[in-house]
């Protein structure tokens, strides 16, 4: 089965929770390095959802030429 796929609003959340994780004193090494390696999953989930947004709101106009709303 497909995992499903979060809300940007989620990946958000989960980002914060592993930025607090990272900060604690007591997070070893090799639990470092998953945490990050989780978090730049799932920062790069976030760029291609905001690059798919922002793609949604170029609008080609009747000449051909784009217009952002």
């Amino acid at each position: 089965m497909a995992k499903k796929e979060m809300k940007l609003e989620e990946t958000f959340e989960k980002l914060n929770q592993i930025v607090e994780a990272l900060e604690k004193s007591d997070v070893s090494l090799e639990d470092s390095f998953t945490l990050y390696q989780e978090g730049m999953k799932l920062l790069k989930s976030c760029n291609d959802s905001i690059d798919k947004v922002e793609k949604d709101l170029i609008i080609l106009s009747e000449n051909g030429e784009t217009n952002e709303i």
